[in-house]
């Protein structure tokens, strides 16, 4: 294959590491490969990413001279704060004056940050402050080389108004590393006001600091020691991708890169744009969004606080494909959170169906201070099993032989008669059972998340991912009444997403009426910021949201780390793009319309009406704009805002104590572009900005869409 030119994705999972190999042509998989987490080595789990890249070039005959791009996400930050792995960090607050200093030096000394209550695991830290308006660089470096000899290593600077002026933030960290001392200014992490939030956000990036520069060089040398020739990018919480460079002034920003990097490969595998996802794996379940075909995002919570780091906004729960059953006489009284993985058991779906003639149910405490009621499967030769909900869903018959979960129906059916019989109560009775109670636990969950992102439940979709998928998604779907899909290759989608993933950098602030300029600045800075995150110029693309609620600016930056981004799908048919919208709208090709169309992207509506349930499509037969109730009309750059404020007053919702405006899409170019807002100003200000890089004849959609 020394020929073709690969982008390698690697997902650290919580059992498994696996890596993909993917075509930068046409986008087909031509490797995979699959290793044990490696959470316990001396080098962490950089030696499973090591590993799982060899084995994946190696097993396939890949040069790594032809490695054109490749990236892991990791699951070191989230361990290391789950697991109290983290350094002790010194905050040293910086502050002019008496009565700033009075009010940097409280804001700026924290308690210990709790991690784990039941652990109690901490953040620890420790206070220094000093007045930059008689600072003694002598005190400074004496203070500093205390600091080391105490055997400490990393400090954050964190000054006062830091975001508008960071100078002596800049001064104490330079002079720490001099001292050999990990440093992090708390401006450079995030630009939003907020001193102690953002000095706590800086602690927490600066106590994960050691342990991810020390599994980042690792990775980086060996990967560097196999030849390949473009840099190590890691990803990001927020699905995106990072210079490796980068991770080390930043390793926060990995947060909730697993379940990142899974959002990323479903959207890049499915057509959709507004769905729930779920990320199923043995023991936990990660549910979030995906909305206008973006995943929903939001700040990180450490120890029950909100932090300035984004990253998606993902639902954790601890019912999976490997979830234990709990049970007694009467019943089934829980799923989870145990799971088949943490008991060293096998499940029984996947277990010689033989084995089971003559086995018994016992009941367990998994761990030390879990419940007794636990239920595992004791063969007549000794070994022992248990019941998880894959075995439940095989034994009703619900998983398809194409899903990973898909395992023998005979063993799993006998295992849970065991249980039934116990129970006096049918296999049926019981499999439903169990996973009508993990369905209890995932159903409040879509229903918060529907509400919160004001999604159309008629229009969403479930989307699938992680090798336990099957053994949950079908059946919650058919409860819900909501269409689902499991694409291809879900149990390494993950790896998928990282492989396909760009470059994403996020600048915030908080800017009281905004204006055309300072929103440029905004926007010079993400494509800097992008550029050193590893992505080019020439593909970056720049997404500008305004909060009128809260005056806060968040400029959003993707781009590619190659010079031309390939393409890797071939352009759907028109025949094939009302389908797919037909398909979307729960109806057939005869009952839809194609009510708009210019050069990249067809618009289907259930009527000709002016008003109309929508679909804008690309020619890639991706789903780009979803809405239930929406006016489309065409025009050209020249006239584009004129339209906009047209529909601002046509799509107007009088309610009772408010007015209810419209949320706009424009389609040009290859870009839709989505714009909300209470204020049309600010709409009319951010869609200019757009609009200046364009031809005045340049053809627009512009589509005005209901909240419904």
């Amino acid at each position: 294959m020394n020929d073709i030119f690969v982008r390698v994705g690697i997902d650290v999972g919580g059992t498994h590491t696996k890596a993909v190999a993917i075509n930068e042509v046409n986008g087909e998989i031509i490797a995979k490969a699959s290793v044990k987490t490696t959470h316990d080595d001396q080098f962490g789990v950089a030696k499973g990413v090591v590993e799982a890249f060899k084995k994946c070039l190696t097993e396939n005959n890949i040069s790594s001279q032809n490695v054109s791009f490749i990236a892991h996400s990791t699951t070191q930050s989230t361990n290391a704060l789950i697991e109290g792995d983290v350094a002790k960090v010194v905050i040293i607050g910086l502050g002019k004056g008496f009565f700033e200093g009075l009010f940097t030096s409280i804001q700026t000394k924290l308690n210990d940050i709790l991690l784990d209550k039941e652990s109690k695991k901490y953040i620890n830290t420790k206070h220094i402050y000093f007045d930059v308006n008689n600072l003694n660089m002598d005190k400074l470096i004496k203070t500093l080389k205390e600091i080391k000899q105490e055997g400490l290593e990393v400090i954050v600077a964190s000054q006062a108004f830091g975001v508008d002026d960071d100078f002596y933030e800049d001064v104490v960290c330079e002079i720490a590393k001099q001292e050999g001392l990990n440093a992090t200014k708390a401006s450079s992490i995030t630009k939003m006001y907020g001193l102690t939030r953002r000095t706590r956000t800086a602690v927490i990036n600066a106590s994960i600091l050691p342990k991810m520069l020390q599994t980042a060089d690792l990775t980086e040398q060996a990967i560097k020691g196999m030849g390949v020739n473009v840099d190590l990018m890691i990803m990001r919480g927020d699905g995106g991708v990072m210079e490796i460079g980068e991770m080390r002034k930043r390793p926060v920003l990995t947060m909730l890169s697993g379940p990142a990097a899974s959002v990323m490969g479903a959207l890049m595998y499915l057509r959709a744009s507004n769905g729930i996802y779920f990320e199923v794996g043995g023991t936990t379940t990660n549910i979030g969004v995906i909305k206008n075909g973006r995943p929903a995002i939001d700040y990180s919570e450490v120890g029950g606080y909100k932090t300035h780091i984004s990253s998606l906004d993902v639902k954790v729960l601890g019912v999976a494909g490997g979830s234990m059953i709990r049970a007694n006489k009467h019943g089934i009284v829980d799923v989870g959170p145990r799971s088949a993985h943490i008991a060293g058991l096998e499940y029984s779906a996947f277990t010689d169906e033989a084995k089971l003639d003559g086995g018994k149910i016992v009941f367990f405490s998994p761990k030390k201070g879990d419940p007794g009621d636990y239920v595992k499967v004791l063969l007549k030769n000794g070994e022992e099993i248990t019941i998880t909900n894959t075995c439940a869903a095989n034994a009703l018959k619900i998983v398809n032989e194409e899903h990973f979960s898909y395992g023998n129906y005979n063993s799993a059916y006998k295992a849970i008669k065991l249980l039934a019989d116990y129970m006096d109560k049918d296999v049926f009775e019981v499999a439903t059972a169990i996973l009508d109670k993990s369905y209890k636990k995932i159903e409040p969950v879509i229903m918060d998340l529907i509400q919160k992102y004001n999604l159309d439940s008629d229009q969403i979709s479930l989307v699938g991912v992680g090798g336990g998928a099957a053994s949950l998604i079908i059946y919650v779907a058919n409860k819900m009444k909501l269409n689902y899909a499991i694409p291809k290759n879900a149990e390494v989608i993950s790896s998928i997403g990282v492989a396909l993933s760009l470059v994403r950098d996020v600048v915030e602030r908080v800017i009281p009426s905004a204006t055309k300029e300072e929103i440029r600045k905004i926007r010079s800075e993400v494509i800097e910021k992008a550029i050193s995150s590893g992505a080019t110029a020439e593909s970056i693309d720049v997404h500008i949201e305004i909060d009128s609620k809260t005056n806060k600016v968040r400029a959003i930056a993707s781009g590619s780390t190659e010079v031309k981004t390939k393409e890797t799908l071939v352009e759907i048919t028109e025949d094939e793009s009302y389908e797919i919208a037909a398909k979307d709208m729960k109806t057939t090709k005869d009952k839809i319309n194609k009510i708009s169309q210019i050069k990249n992207f067809y618009v289907f509506g259930k009527s000709m009406d002016e008003v109309t349930q929508i679909r804008v499509l690309d020619k890639k037969g991706f789903i780009k704009v979803q809405k239930g109730k929406a006016k489309c009309i065409k025009t050209t750059t020249r006239g584009c805002l004129e339209v906009v404020r047209r529909l601002w007053e046509e799509m107007a919702v009088y309610k009772s104590e408010l007015i209810e405006r419209p949320e706009y899409y424009l389609c040009f170019g290859f870009k839709v572009m989505d714009f909300s807002s209470v204020d049309l100003s600010k709409i009319e200000l951010l869609m200019d900005m757009e609009l200046n890089y364009l031809n005045e004849d340049e053809e627009i959609i512009v589509i005005a869409a209901n909240h419904i």
